[in-house]
This record gives C-alpha cells, sequence and structure tokens, in this order.
C-alpha cells in the first residue's frame, strides 16, 4: 500500500505546483520520468529497512564502547582488506570486546516478519572466538550502553561461533515463561558450521509470523526450524506437560538386577585357579646358528673418548654401544630360552553362573507429576529489539564487522546481498584464484631449479671433469644463492662439459694454457656474476692463486 499512496502524494504535489508555477513543474516532471525509469520496489525498498549500519563514516559516536573493565579489546574503523568498503573492526588479539548502538525506537518482532542480516570478514581466519550479535530486549530503566556485558538481557544472539570442538552459527533465543515470569536460552539445534576461509560473508536470519525460522549463509538457505518444535530447539519453548516427581524415592526392596549369580552352582573339582596364563613351549628347539656367547649390544670400537672429557668431574668415560654386527646374520644372540605359550590348564577365577532373577522388578523410574511450568502457545512471545550489540571473546583479530541490517522484507535483505556483498565475494575470490595459480607456478618453477642444481651436482662427480670439479661446485653454490643465475650457470658448465669432452678426444695443443680456456673463463664469469662482496671475490682470487685447486666439498661430499 505504501507505494500507491506515494504516488497519489506526488500527483498532488505536482497539481499544484503547475497552478503556481509551470517552469518548476517542468523540472519535476522530468525528475519524476527519470525516477519512475527506476525499479520502484527498489527506491521503496527504505520502508522494509527498519535499521541499516553501512559504516559509511566513523561509527564513533554512534555506537558506545563498554566500560566495562573486562573489554579491554580496541575496535576501529578499518577498510576491508583489498576494498575501499569499511566495517568495524575487532583489532587486538585474545581479547574481549562489547560495543553497542541504541536503536531510536524498538523493532516489533512478535507477530511479524524479520529478517536479520549482517557481513562479517575473518580477515586471519578464525581457530578460537565468536563473531556475533545480540539484538538486545528494553534494558532496565538505570541501565546505560556503557555498562553493556555479557550479562545485558537480549531477545536474540545470531552469528558464527568457532572454537575446540565448536563451529556453528549461533541462533539462541530468549524466551519469557509466562507461568514462572523467567527468560529461558532456546538453543537451534544442528545449526550450520562456519565458512573456514577468510573471505566476506553474509548471514542471514527471516522470522516468520507463522513459527518458521530459516537461516541463510551467502544467501543460501542452510537451516530451516520451527519455534515451536521440540526437535528444533534445546530446550523446547514449550515445556513437557508431566516431570518426574523429584520427591519420589526409589523403594528399599526394588532389585533392578536383571541376573543374579547361581547360588547353587559348585565350582568343579579340575578347577584349577592357580594355574598360570602362559607356561614355557617344551617342545621349542634352539635354532641351529645361535650365539649364546655373543652380547646383543657391544662397544662401539670406532669411539674415542672426546678431548674435553675431564675423568674427574665426567667421571669413567665408555664407549657407546651399537647394535652386534655378528647377531645381524645369526637367528639370535645371547643366552637362548624357550617362548612362552597359553597354558591349556588355564580356566581364571571361578565364579558362579548367572541366572534370571526371580524379584527383578526393572530399572526404577520416578513417578510422572503435572509440570508447574508448563504452558501452551501458539506463537513465540518476541520481545522487541532496542539495541544491537557486539559481545565476544576472540584469540584472533581481524575480524570486520558490516552492513548489518534489519528488515521486514525478505526482498530488502536480497537487493542488499547483491550490492554490498557479492561484489566483495567476487572480486576475493578472484584474488584467491590469481594466488593460488601464482603459488602452484612457483612451487614449480621452485621444484624445476631444485632438480637442476642435482643434475648440476651429478654432472660435477664425472671422473673426467676432475680438473674442473672445485670451480663448477663454487658456481653451483652461488647460484645456489641466487636462483635466477640457473640459466647462466647451465650454459657455463655445458660449455666447460663440451670442452672436456674436445680435450677428451683430440687432446690438448701445446700452445694451450689452461689458465685462460675458453670453459674457465666461461665458469669465472659466471663467478663474478653471482651475488657477493667486493671482499669475497678478492679473498677468492688470493687463495686460488696461493694454492691453486680449494680442498672444498662439494654438497653430495658431505
Amino acid at each position: 500500500m505504501a507505494a500507491p499512496l506515494l504516488l497519489v502524494l506526488i500527483a498532488s504535489t505536482f497539481l499544484q505546483i503547475w497552478a503556481s508555477d509551470p517552469v518548476v513543474c517542468l523540472f519535476f516532471a522530468s525528475f519524476f520520468q527519470y525516477w519512475r525509469s527506476r525499479d520502484v520496489a527498489n527506491d521503496l525498498s527504505f520502508l522494509n529497512q527498519l535499521f541499516f549500519e553501512p559504516f559509511d563514516e566513523s561509527f564513533e559516536g554512534r555506537w558506545i564502547v563498554s566500560d566495562k573493565a573486562d573489554y579491554q579489546g580496541i575496535w576501529k574503523y578499518s577498510k576491508s582488506d583489498g576494498h575501499e568498503d569499511y566495517g568495524m573492526l575487532v583489532s587486538e588479539k585474545a581479547r574481549k570486546y562489547a560495543i553497542v548502538k541504541e536503536l531510536e525506537g524498538p523493532i516489533v518482532v512478535k507477530d511479524a516478519t524479520v529478517i536479520l542480516q549482517f557481513e562479517v570478514r575473518l580477515q586471519n581466519g578464525l581457530e578460537c572466538g565468536g563473531a556475533y550479535l545480540k539484538y538486545l530486549r528494553p534494558q532496565a530503566a538505570d541501565w546505560r550502553p556503557k555498562g553493556f556485558d555479557n550479562e545485558s538481557p537480549f531477545t536474540i544472539m545470531f552469528g558464527p561461533d568457532k572454537c575446540g570442538s565448536t563451529n556453528k552459527v549461533h541462533f539462541i533465543l530468549q524466551h519469557k515463561n509466562p507461568k514462572t515470569g523467567k527468560y529461558v536460552e532456546h538453543h537451534l539445534k544442528y545449526p550450520p558450521s562456519v565458512p573456514f576461509d577468510k573471505n566476506s560473508h553474509v548471514y542471514t536470519a527471516i522470522l516468520k509470523p507463522d513459527n518458521e525460522l530459516k537461516i541463510l549463509i551467502d544467501g543460501e538457505e542452510k537451516k530451516k526450524a520451527n519455534f515451536l518444535s521440540a526437535d528444533d530447539f534445546e530446550p523446547a519453548l514449550i515445556p513437557p506437560k508431566t516431570i518426574p516427581d523429584p520427591d519420589d524415592q526409589r523403594p528399599e526392596d526394588w532389585d533392578e538386577r536383571a541376573k543374579i549369580p547361581d547360588s547353587a552352582a559348585v565350582k568343579p573339582d579340575d578347577w584349577n585357579e592357580d594355574a598360570p596364563m602362559e607356561i614355557e613351549d617344551e617342545e621349542a628347539v634352539k635354532p641351529e646358528g645361535w650365539l649364546d656367547d655373543e652380547p646383543e649390544e657391544i662397544y662401539d670400537p670406532e669411539a674415542t673418548k672426546p678431548e674435553d672429557w675431564d675423568d674427574e668431574e665426567d667421571g669413567e668415560w665408555e664407549a657407546p654401544k651399537i647394535d652386534n654386527p655378528k647377531c645381524e646374520e645369526a637367528p639370535g644372540c645371547g643366552e637362548w630360552k624357550r617362548p612362552m605359550k597359553r597354558n591349556p590348564a588355564y580356566k581364571g577365577k571361578w565364579s558362579a553362573p548367572l541366572i534370571d532373577n526371580p524379584n527383578y522388578k526393572g530399572i526404577w523410574k520416578p513417578q510422572e507429576m503435572d509440570n508447574p511450568e508448563y504452558f501452551e502457545l501458539d506463537k513465540p512471545n518476541f520481545e522487541s529489539i532496542a539495541a544491537i550489540g557486539i559481545e565476544i571473546w576472540t584469540m584472533q583479530d581481524g575480524i570486520l564487522f558490516d552492513n548489518i541490517l534489519v528488515a521486514s522484507d525478505e526482498k530488502v535483505a536480497e537487493s542488499y546481498r547483491l550490492e554490498t556483498w557479492k561484489r566483495k565475494y567476487k572480486a576475493e575470490k578472484e584474488k584467491e584464484k590469481t594466488e593460488e595459480a601464482t603459488s602452484g607456478f612457483r612451487d614449480a618453477l621452485s621444484g624445476f631449479q631444485k632438480n637442476i642444481f642435482d643434475l648440476l651436482y651429478k654432472i660435477a662427480d664425472i671422473p673426467f671433469l676432475e680438473p674442473y670439479k672445485i670451480k663448477i661446485i663454487d658456481v653451483i653454490d652461488k647460484a645456489e644463492k641466487q636462483p635466477t643465475l640457473t640459466i647462466g650457470v647451465l650454459i657455463s658448465i655445458l660449455i666447460v662439459f663440451v670442452t672436456a669432452i674436445f680435450r677428451l678426444l683430440f687432446g690438448k695443443k701445446k700452445t694451450q694454457t689452461p689458465a685462460v680456456s675458453t670453459s674457465e673463463t666461461n665458469i669465472k664469469t659466471a663467478e663474478n656474476d653471482a651475488p657477493g662482496s667486493a671482499e669475497d671475490k678478492e679473498e677468492n682470487e688470493k687463495v686460488d692463486d696461493a694454492s691453486g685447486l680449494r680442498p672444498r666439498r662439494s654438497r653430495r661430499e658431505t
């Protein structure tokens, strides 16, 4: 009805303006034509929007941080990682947080369609902590927002929670028992689990006047329940009609034993309670080749006493023991003993067999009585929502809350999901795919380089390359520190390899000078291109000049 009434009001205003000023009227007519070309349902969605917090500007002054001593966590106005969209951020690890926003007027939940929706992004994951909202009912007259804490009464608590074995999207209703006047917490059974990634997710709870509840995650229905069903809430909103009488007591002569020992049974004469469970296998024979005089372990003959061993302080030194190598090929060493086997005469302690108990009366239960807290209910007595708060304890930082909505139309909630959440989620998924592809390429490149270096070390071990081995190892070591040199190193070593084969086949010319050979020049060039300080290179040159080939061990020799 809202849209037709608004159109009538606009038409009436238009006629009044036309009578007074046609020019202004033409301007409004053009604007009206533009407005009408848009989706009227979307333009009027604010009529079904009961509360919306997009965090387009800082929340300070509008949301009140609790001043209770337990809540030391700092809330920050922060961008969502990778977006130009802001939200309310949990900025510190291992802290308790509490913040609340009082509404301009209470939102009626009873006998109405109400949609609760908000976005959460766990930018650093969630190992242990909550990210749920509390929709507070009207508080006591002396309540103040700065006093908001875990004891502040709420109507509904909704949102993700994860720690240890707990992994669920809570929906908890505090419902007043009309008989006792007490509020009881009713938990949704088998709630959906929390998405495990670090992307933005939107949580939606749809409450309908026909007692239906739907939980959506990212617009997809994950749970459907009925508020009055005992199968959906624990404890059930409607208490049981009868309960066990707490004053009823079990009679003293009540026998719950279904079976009892047969009092007439007698232990057989041949029952030996002292017989052992296992005995030696008399049929066993010592294996041929058993070394009786050899111990299973001997002192390591190659071990030597450490130079810094002090007999006075450390005691007399003994070589460590090792497995006796003589026992490896023999069936065994040391004293041979027969193995044990199960004793066929073993029966254990005798006990009388069980028979049916003639006095058995079954498992005793107290009598049922009328439940004084029982009441009948057609619909839940929802309390109004007067404020929205976040009161959590978390071990993770980086939790970002955004676009908190309370609406009376599912289409409104859907439009906000599409406009605010969907575009962010798509961008995050695209970034995720790009990072996975980049990571896969890097892993493949790293594996390729490892295989190349393994191959190069094998080439360095080829016998006819012995004169160049130390220099090849030098180049490979430097290339491993800077993998971008891999191609250059491959070319240099290939030239060395070809040169060595050429010399092997055709011999050396008398005029050849090894110090200035093409292969060594290429290796030298690769060494100069490799990272390292000028002092390192100068030191290497000094060592080369002084001793020719340095006694360096390759990675394969270590």
